[in-house]
């Protein structure tokens, strides 16, 4: 196995990068997230248990594994504990395998509420977000405003600093919004319990990812979301608020891009997508809705139902491109198994213009219409199957034509939730 590898999602999220990143987490020292909150969330299933986790990396299931809370993750002390919390009653020893960014931001109730507040004022314009905080965060980390984890270690300092970000926030609230405020003595007592539980994993985890690299000790970067929700490279506006793409690990952990070696770019075997914004393969008739319900296509997070379409190879290149993938690893196959046709976008038509990949102007990308490739469907079980030759031929030929397409190879396809149920196409080790 390389040194040091991403694994991050190449469409819009919910592709099922937390079981490959599991799986791989057998052969690796650090797992180490880099972005996003707990807006985001991964569905594991080991043995027949599913789990699901938000901030805590996958790989905190592994003994040896030291799993990281990177600096460009935006963390909510309480959806933290919460998570932890249920960790260790599963008899995990999470205060061992944790670590935290001492410089991460803090997600606060008063976030939370201009998050909702925002999303209820757009109406049908809103972007579809988890109603989590996450935005707003972000927000004042920019704006320099932001509270961080290290603040949790002096609360007199905390206290100060709140006081001055809560009168521009209720302002906003109260005045713009006709929202209640948000009081300030639950966050200091929400503060006093973080800092309690959270103090001894605080850490400088830039020296951390560089004497681990100097001990040649194996890395896996864990992205969440997706590369087209990216805030510089996505559908905007309707994307999340952080770098989902590959160049957000340097960001977002402080390790050196010099030092990447791999990227696995998690690609269901069709698409799908969560909240607003343009989707030009999405099938909202009956294969759509039989799509949806086989593959289960709700929200780890929110419980929200995604929208479905057939695999759409434009938005793929692009993801190709902004990410340098080096490899895919397809997931849900055994979703398709029922269907007599498969489709694949290869191009979009637009204002009498052929796209080989997305247009940057997310309106314009709103009126692209697919153009399709057709391809007989297997209509047989590939739940399950673990070795190339065991798949059906017309599930082999579809896997070849979307590498082919996307110029991409593909490292694994997943054939089940199951974290055994994995075709390995290349050996990681």
């Amino acid at each position: 196995m390389a040194k040091t590898m991403v694994i991050l999602g190449s469409q819009w999220g919910d592709e099922g990068k937390g079981k490959i990143v599991d799986l791989l987490t057998e052969h690796v020292q650090l797992v180490v997230r880099f972005q996003g909150g707990h807006n985001a969330g991964h569905t594991l299933v080991i043995d027949g248990m599913r789990m699901v986790l938000h901030l805590i990396p996958s790989g905190i299931l592994h003994a040896g594994v030291k799993c990281i809370l990177g600096q460009g993750v935006v963390i909510s002390p309480r959806a933290l504990i919460e998570e932890m919390d249920l960790l260790i009653a599963k008899g995990i020893p999470v205060m061992d395998r944790l670590r935290i960014s001492s410089a991460a931001t803090l997600v606060l109730p008063y976030h939370v509420a201009l998050d909702k507040m925002r999303e209820q004022a757009q109406g049908s314009k809103a972007v579809g977000t988890t109603g989590r905080g996450i935005g707003p965060a972000y927000e004042d980390k920019i704006a320099r405003r932001a509270l961080r984890m290290m603040d949790l270690l002096n609360l007199d300092k905390f206290a100060e600093k709140l006081d001055e970000i809560l009168d521009y926030h209720n302002f906003v609230l109260t005045q713009y919004y006709q929202a209640p405020a948000i009081a300030r003595e639950p966050i200091l007592q929400e503060a006093e319990m973080a800092r309690e539980r959270l103090a001894g994993l605080m850490i400088d985890v830039p020296a951390l990812l560089a004497k681990s690299y100097q001990n040649n000790e194996k890395i896996v970067f864990e992205g969440a979301q997706g590369a087209l929700l990216d805030i510089d490279h996505g559908t905007y506006p309707y994307v999340t608020s952080s770098n989902t793409t590959a160049g957000g690990v340097a960001t977002g952990s402080g390790f050196g891009p010099r030092f990447l070696d791999e990227i696995i770019g998690v690609t269901k075997a069709y698409c799908t997508r969560v909240g607003g914004g343009p989707f030009p393969t999405e099938l909202k008739e009956e294969i759509g809705q039989h799509i949806a319900k086989v593959g289960q296509e709700f929200g780890a997070t929110t419980g929200r139902p995604r929208r479905c379409g057939w695999f759409d190879a434009v938005a793929l290149r692009r993801s190709a491109q902004l990410n340098s993938l080096s490899w895919l690893a397809i997931t849900k196959l055994d979703v398709l198994d029922e269907l007599k046709e498969i489709k694949i976008c290869t191009q979009y038509q637009c204002q009498g213009k052929t796209w080989d990949v997305p247009p940057l102007d997310t309106e314009l990308l709103g009126q692209c219409e697919p153009v399709y490739e057709s391809w007989p469907g297997w209509e047989e079980s590939t739940r399950g199957i673990k070795t190339w030759e065991a798949l059906p031929l017309n599930a082999q030929k579809y896997l070849k034509r979307l590498a082919e397409i996307v110029e991409v190879p593909i490292a694994m396809v997943s054939t089940g939730a199951d974290r055994k149920e994995t075709i390995m196409l290349t050996k990681f080790e």
